[in-house]
């Protein structure tokens, strides 16, 4: 996330970057240290999406201050 925003670690943090899942369960963090976006538990596609097609986790980045 930090290279795809053109950020430095330091900055990710200090401009409040965090993930907002849509739903009760978070189900992707963002690593502080390395500024990846990762999963923060194991994702059951047939528990989620049991007779869908297409399977789609939303979740959006927030940023607190202006970029």
């Amino acid at each position: 996330v930090a290279k795809d925003l053109g950020l430095q670690l330091p900055a990710l943090r200090d401009r409040g970057v965090r993930i907002l899942d849509k739903g009760r369960t978070q189900y992707f963090a963002l690593r502080g240290k390395t500024g990846h976006l990762v999963t923060a538990e194991r994702i059951d596609r047939e528990q989620l999406c049991e007779s869908v097609q297409q399977c789609v986790l939303l979740c959006e980045l927030i940023e607190e201050r202006e970029m």
